[in-house]
Protein backbone atom coordinates (compact mmCIF):
# COMPACT_ATOMS: atom_id res chain seq x y z
CA UNK A 1 0.00 0.00 0.00
CA UNK A 2 1.17 3.54 -0.45
CA UNK A 3 0.47 6.23 1.64
CA UNK A 4 0.82 9.78 1.31
CA UNK A 5 0.17 11.64 4.93
CA UNK A 6 -1.98 15.02 4.67
CA UNK A 7 -2.30 17.48 6.87
CA UNK A 8 -5.15 20.21 6.50
CA UNK A 9 -2.39 22.79 4.40
CA UNK A 10 -1.96 19.32 2.09
CA UNK A 11 -5.47 19.46 1.00
CA UNK A 12 -5.85 22.66 0.78
CA UNK A 13 -2.59 22.91 -1.65
CA UNK A 14 -4.30 19.41 -3.39
CA UNK A 15 -4.81 20.32 -6.98
CA UNK A 16 -6.43 18.61 -10.21
CA UNK A 17 -4.12 18.45 -13.15
CA UNK A 18 -4.54 16.70 -17.23
CA UNK A 19 -1.13 15.70 -18.57
CA UNK A 20 -0.73 15.43 -21.93
CA UNK A 21 2.64 13.58 -22.46
CA UNK A 22 0.78 11.18 -19.45
CA UNK A 23 -1.49 10.02 -21.86
CA UNK A 24 1.47 9.84 -24.92
CA UNK A 25 3.56 7.64 -22.48
CA UNK A 26 0.22 5.25 -21.42
CA UNK A 27 -0.45 4.85 -24.94
CA UNK A 28 3.01 3.94 -25.85
CA UNK A 29 3.14 1.10 -22.90
CA UNK A 30 -0.26 -0.63 -24.80
CA UNK A 31 1.39 -0.47 -27.99
CA UNK A 32 4.38 -2.25 -26.92
CA UNK A 33 2.33 -4.10 -24.85
CA UNK A 34 4.01 -3.66 -21.53
CA UNK A 35 0.86 -2.26 -19.67
CA UNK A 36 -2.62 -2.83 -19.60
CA UNK A 37 -5.43 -4.03 -21.80
CA UNK A 38 -4.75 -4.16 -25.40
CA UNK A 39 -6.28 -1.37 -27.24
CA UNK A 40 -10.02 -1.76 -28.72
CA UNK A 41 -9.75 -3.33 -32.58
CA UNK A 42 -10.68 -0.26 -34.19
CA UNK A 43 -7.55 2.13 -32.53
CA UNK A 44 -4.89 -0.67 -33.19
CA UNK A 45 -5.57 -0.98 -36.40
CA UNK A 46 -5.38 2.50 -36.89
CA UNK A 47 -2.48 3.32 -34.42
CA UNK A 48 -0.31 0.22 -35.07
CA UNK A 49 0.68 0.76 -38.59
CA UNK A 50 2.15 4.21 -37.45
CA UNK A 51 3.79 3.02 -34.12
CA UNK A 52 6.00 0.51 -36.30
CA UNK A 53 6.90 2.79 -38.98
CA UNK A 54 7.95 5.27 -35.89
CA UNK A 55 10.16 2.70 -34.50
CA UNK A 56 11.93 2.02 -38.08
CA UNK A 57 12.31 5.72 -38.71
CA UNK A 58 13.08 7.23 -35.98
CA UNK A 59 14.50 6.63 -31.95
CA UNK A 60 11.11 5.52 -30.51
CA UNK A 61 12.77 2.52 -28.82
CA UNK A 62 14.94 4.69 -27.08
CA UNK A 63 11.66 6.15 -25.77
CA UNK A 64 10.60 2.71 -25.14
CA UNK A 65 13.33 1.27 -23.06
CA UNK A 66 12.46 3.77 -20.41
CA UNK A 67 8.86 2.35 -20.32
CA UNK A 68 9.70 -0.51 -18.01
CA UNK A 69 7.10 -2.59 -16.18
CA UNK A 70 6.24 -0.87 -13.10
CA UNK A 71 8.80 1.81 -13.57
CA UNK A 72 9.49 4.55 -15.75
CA UNK A 73 11.34 7.18 -16.26
CA UNK A 74 9.57 10.40 -14.91
CA UNK A 75 11.09 13.24 -17.29
CA UNK A 76 9.72 11.64 -20.27
CA UNK A 77 6.36 11.88 -18.83
CA UNK A 78 6.72 14.71 -16.06
CA UNK A 79 3.59 15.79 -13.76
CA UNK A 80 1.47 18.68 -15.05
CA UNK A 81 1.04 21.60 -13.30
CA UNK A 82 -2.20 22.42 -14.02
CA UNK A 83 -5.33 21.90 -15.90
CA UNK A 84 -4.53 24.32 -18.90
CA UNK A 85 -1.55 22.15 -19.18
CA UNK A 86 -0.64 21.84 -23.24
CA UNK A 87 1.58 19.38 -24.91
CA UNK A 88 4.24 22.09 -25.75
CA UNK A 89 3.90 23.01 -21.98
CA UNK A 90 4.92 19.01 -20.96
CA UNK A 91 7.79 19.25 -24.37
CA UNK A 92 9.50 21.62 -22.40
CA UNK A 93 9.54 20.54 -19.02
CA UNK A 94 11.62 17.67 -20.68
CA UNK A 95 13.32 19.51 -22.50
CA UNK A 96 14.83 21.38 -19.36
CA UNK A 97 15.43 18.03 -17.48
CA UNK A 98 19.15 18.29 -16.02
CA UNK A 99 20.74 16.20 -17.77
CA UNK A 100 22.01 14.58 -14.54
CA UNK A 101 18.31 13.70 -13.33
CA UNK A 102 17.67 12.22 -16.86
CA UNK A 103 20.92 9.82 -16.60
CA UNK A 104 19.64 8.74 -13.17
CA UNK A 105 16.53 7.88 -14.33
CA UNK A 106 17.73 5.82 -17.05
CA UNK A 107 20.14 3.91 -15.33
CA UNK A 108 16.93 2.95 -12.96
CA UNK A 109 14.96 1.72 -16.10
CA UNK A 110 17.93 -0.19 -17.48
CA UNK A 111 18.35 -1.80 -14.45
CA UNK A 112 14.58 -3.26 -14.44
CA UNK A 113 14.56 -3.91 -17.31
CA UNK A 114 18.11 -4.46 -19.28
CA UNK A 115 18.79 -4.04 -23.15
CA UNK A 116 22.18 -4.61 -25.69
CA UNK A 117 20.49 -3.07 -28.41
CA UNK A 118 22.82 -0.83 -29.55
CA UNK A 119 21.13 1.73 -31.19
CA UNK A 120 18.91 1.90 -28.26
CA UNK A 121 22.07 2.24 -25.56
CA UNK A 122 23.59 5.43 -28.00
CA UNK A 123 20.88 7.24 -27.37
CA UNK A 124 20.52 6.83 -23.81
CA UNK A 125 24.28 7.13 -23.35
CA UNK A 126 24.69 10.30 -25.04
CA UNK A 127 25.62 13.65 -24.28
CA UNK A 128 22.07 14.87 -26.16
CA UNK A 129 20.02 12.28 -24.59
CA UNK A 130 17.26 15.00 -23.21
CA UNK A 131 17.07 16.68 -26.63
CA UNK A 132 17.00 13.47 -29.00
CA UNK A 133 14.64 12.18 -26.23
CA UNK A 134 12.18 15.46 -26.26
CA UNK A 135 12.76 15.24 -30.20
CA UNK A 136 10.89 11.47 -30.61
CA UNK A 137 8.11 12.48 -28.02
CA UNK A 138 7.30 15.01 -30.18
CA UNK A 139 6.97 13.10 -33.01
CA UNK A 140 4.71 10.50 -31.80
CA UNK A 141 2.53 12.61 -29.91
CA UNK A 142 1.62 14.10 -33.57
CA UNK A 143 1.88 11.41 -35.29
CA UNK A 144 -0.18 8.94 -32.30
CA UNK A 145 -2.42 11.27 -30.08
CA UNK A 146 -2.78 14.67 -31.75
CA UNK A 147 -6.13 13.84 -33.54
CA UNK A 148 -7.28 11.97 -30.41
CA UNK A 149 -6.67 14.55 -28.22
CA UNK A 150 -9.54 17.28 -28.19
CA UNK A 151 -11.62 14.35 -27.78
CA UNK A 152 -9.82 12.42 -24.89
CA UNK A 153 -9.02 16.01 -23.21
CA UNK A 154 -12.69 16.91 -23.17
CA UNK A 155 -13.26 13.34 -20.72
CA UNK A 156 -10.49 14.41 -18.48
CA UNK A 157 -11.99 17.79 -17.76
CA UNK A 158 -15.39 16.53 -17.71
CA UNK A 159 -14.18 13.96 -14.57
CA UNK A 160 -12.49 17.00 -13.01
CA UNK A 161 -15.75 18.79 -12.95
CA UNK A 162 -17.24 15.89 -11.34
CA UNK A 163 -14.88 15.78 -8.96
CA UNK A 164 -15.01 19.51 -7.74
CA UNK A 165 -18.37 18.76 -7.32
CA UNK A 166 -18.64 16.01 -5.57
CA UNK A 167 -15.72 17.73 -3.39
CA UNK A 168 -17.85 20.71 -2.76
CA UNK A 169 -20.56 18.90 -1.99
CA UNK A 170 -19.49 15.62 0.56
CA UNK A 171 -15.62 16.41 1.11
CA UNK A 172 -12.26 14.93 0.84
CA UNK A 173 -12.96 11.88 1.62
CA UNK A 174 -15.47 11.72 -0.59
CA UNK A 175 -13.97 12.37 -3.27
CA UNK A 176 -10.65 10.87 -2.82
CA UNK A 177 -12.52 7.81 -2.25
CA UNK A 178 -14.88 8.01 -5.39
CA UNK A 179 -11.58 8.17 -7.42
CA UNK A 180 -11.23 4.25 -7.79
CA UNK A 181 -12.11 1.58 -5.50
CA UNK A 182 -8.34 1.47 -4.63
CA UNK A 183 -8.26 4.70 -3.48
CA UNK A 184 -9.33 6.16 -0.05
CA UNK A 185 -9.21 8.79 2.61
CA UNK A 186 -8.11 7.07 5.96
CA UNK A 187 -6.22 7.89 9.13
CA UNK A 188 -4.86 11.11 7.99
CA UNK A 189 -3.67 9.63 4.83
CA UNK A 190 -4.86 9.33 1.07
CA UNK A 191 -4.23 5.46 0.74
CA UNK A 192 -3.29 2.87 -2.72
CA UNK A 193 -3.51 -0.43 -3.27
CA UNK A 194 -0.76 -0.62 -5.51
CA UNK A 195 0.66 -3.91 -5.74
CA UNK A 196 4.09 -2.55 -6.72
CA UNK A 197 4.70 0.34 -4.44
CA UNK A 198 4.70 0.28 -0.10
CA UNK A 199 5.33 2.94 1.34
CA UNK A 200 4.53 6.75 3.43
CA UNK A 201 5.46 9.75 1.95
CA UNK A 202 4.45 12.95 3.68
CA UNK A 203 3.18 15.56 1.61
CA UNK A 204 5.10 17.96 3.96
CA UNK A 205 2.38 20.93 2.88
CA UNK A 206 2.84 20.43 -0.68
CA UNK A 207 -0.42 18.87 -1.10
CA UNK A 208 -0.98 16.32 -3.70
CA UNK A 209 -2.19 16.34 -7.83
CA UNK A 210 -4.68 14.37 -9.02
CA UNK A 211 -4.65 13.44 -12.76
CA UNK A 212 -7.41 11.70 -14.07
CA UNK A 213 -6.04 9.35 -17.39
CA UNK A 214 -7.85 7.56 -19.99
CA UNK A 215 -4.92 5.04 -20.75
CA UNK A 216 -4.10 4.44 -17.10
CA UNK A 217 -7.34 2.80 -17.12
CA UNK A 218 -7.91 -0.33 -15.82
CA UNK A 219 -4.91 0.59 -12.71
CA UNK A 220 -3.73 3.99 -11.11
CA UNK A 221 -0.15 4.81 -10.49
CA UNK A 222 1.68 7.62 -8.62
CA UNK A 223 4.82 10.19 -9.10
CA UNK A 224 6.72 9.40 -5.89
CA UNK A 225 10.08 10.01 -6.46
CA UNK A 226 12.15 13.20 -6.20
CA UNK A 227 12.40 16.40 -7.21
CA UNK A 228 8.84 15.85 -9.04
CA UNK A 229 5.75 16.90 -7.58
CA UNK A 230 3.74 13.71 -5.75
CA UNK A 231 0.70 12.89 -7.92
CA UNK A 232 -2.06 9.76 -8.00
CA UNK A 233 -2.98 9.11 -11.69
CA UNK A 234 -6.49 7.62 -11.94
CA UNK A 235 -8.83 6.25 -14.41
CA UNK A 236 -10.95 9.57 -15.61
CA UNK A 237 -14.80 8.86 -15.48
CA UNK A 238 -16.80 8.24 -18.46
CA UNK A 239 -14.03 6.09 -20.72
CA UNK A 240 -15.24 2.36 -20.54
CA UNK A 241 -17.02 3.83 -24.02
CA UNK A 242 -13.56 3.89 -25.54
CA UNK A 243 -12.81 0.73 -24.22
CA UNK A 244 -16.06 -1.24 -24.33
CA UNK A 245 -17.43 0.37 -27.60
CA UNK A 246 -21.20 -0.23 -28.47
CA UNK A 247 -23.47 0.62 -30.92
CA UNK A 248 -24.59 4.45 -30.23
CA UNK A 249 -28.17 4.50 -28.97
CA UNK A 250 -30.46 5.36 -31.76
CA UNK A 251 -32.43 8.37 -30.42
CA UNK A 252 -35.62 7.32 -32.34
CA UNK A 253 -38.68 9.46 -31.38
CA UNK A 254 -37.01 12.05 -29.41
CA UNK A 255 -34.68 12.26 -32.58
CA UNK A 256 -37.93 13.07 -34.46
CA UNK A 257 -39.10 15.45 -32.13
CA UNK A 258 -36.57 17.90 -31.33
CA UNK A 259 -33.53 16.56 -33.69
CA UNK A 260 -30.69 14.14 -33.94
CA UNK A 261 -28.20 16.23 -32.33
CA UNK A 262 -30.01 17.79 -29.81
CA UNK A 263 -30.99 14.28 -28.44
CA UNK A 264 -27.41 13.45 -28.65
CA UNK A 265 -26.23 16.25 -26.72
CA UNK A 266 -29.29 15.97 -24.06
CA UNK A 267 -27.66 12.33 -23.47
CA UNK A 268 -24.40 13.34 -23.17
CA UNK A 269 -24.92 15.95 -20.45
CA UNK A 270 -25.58 13.26 -17.73
CA UNK A 271 -22.84 15.29 -16.23
CA UNK A 272 -22.13 18.92 -16.36
CA UNK A 273 -20.46 20.09 -19.60
CA UNK A 274 -19.15 23.21 -21.04
CA UNK A 275 -19.99 23.79 -25.25
CA UNK A 276 -16.53 23.34 -25.95
CA UNK A 277 -16.16 20.26 -24.15
CA UNK A 278 -19.22 18.73 -25.82
CA UNK A 279 -18.13 19.35 -29.42
CA UNK A 280 -15.07 17.80 -28.53
CA UNK A 281 -16.56 14.72 -26.97
CA UNK A 282 -19.61 14.49 -30.20
CA UNK A 283 -16.74 16.28 -32.95
CA UNK A 284 -19.37 18.66 -34.04
CA UNK A 285 -18.87 22.30 -34.41
CA UNK A 286 -18.37 24.50 -30.97
CA UNK A 287 -21.00 27.27 -32.92
CA UNK A 288 -23.78 24.00 -33.68
CA UNK A 289 -23.04 22.89 -30.41
CA UNK A 290 -24.09 26.52 -29.00
CA UNK A 291 -27.18 27.05 -31.00
CA UNK A 292 -28.82 23.76 -29.82
CA UNK A 293 -27.56 24.47 -26.54
CA UNK A 294 -29.57 27.61 -26.55
CA UNK A 295 -32.65 25.47 -27.95
CA UNK A 296 -32.44 23.09 -25.46
CA UNK A 297 -32.15 25.96 -22.96
CA UNK A 298 -35.37 28.02 -23.96
CA UNK A 299 -37.45 24.93 -24.17
CA UNK A 300 -36.07 24.75 -20.50
CA UNK A 301 -34.45 20.73 -20.82
CA UNK A 302 -31.02 22.67 -19.85
CA UNK A 303 -29.88 25.13 -17.31
CA UNK A 304 -26.24 26.75 -17.14
CA UNK A 305 -24.40 28.27 -14.47
CA UNK A 306 -21.17 29.89 -14.86
CA UNK A 307 -18.44 27.73 -13.09
CA UNK A 308 -14.74 29.51 -12.73
CA UNK A 309 -13.97 30.49 -16.20
CA UNK A 310 -16.33 27.95 -18.01
CA UNK A 311 -20.20 28.25 -18.71
CA UNK A 312 -21.52 24.48 -17.67
CA UNK A 313 -24.53 23.16 -19.13
CA UNK A 314 -26.70 20.27 -17.22
CA UNK A 315 -29.89 19.10 -17.17
CA UNK A 316 -32.90 19.93 -15.53
CA UNK A 317 -35.70 17.56 -14.17
CA UNK A 318 -37.68 17.68 -17.61
CA UNK A 319 -34.05 17.19 -18.92
CA UNK A 320 -33.80 14.00 -17.44
CA UNK A 321 -37.26 12.56 -17.68
CA UNK A 322 -36.82 13.47 -21.94
CA UNK A 323 -33.55 11.59 -21.91
CA UNK A 324 -34.75 8.67 -20.00
CA UNK A 325 -36.97 7.87 -22.87
CA UNK A 326 -34.14 7.76 -25.37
Amino acid sequence: MLRFTAGAGDLLASRFAIAPLLELDKLLRRLSGRAGRPLPRDWSERLRPVYRRLRAETELDAVLALCAPQYGADFVAPPPQGLAQTVDDDLARVRATPLSLAREEIAECLRHRPTDDQRVLSVLRGRHVVARIADVLEIAWHELLADDWPRLRAICERDVVHRAGLLSREGWAAAIAGLDPRTRWHDGAIEIQLRYASATIDLKGAGLLLIPSVFVWPNVSAYTERPWPKALVYPARGISALWEPTTPADPGAIGDLIGRSRAQLLAELDDPASTTQLARSLGMAPSAVGDHLTVLRRAGLLSKARSGRSVLYRRTPLGDALAAQQ
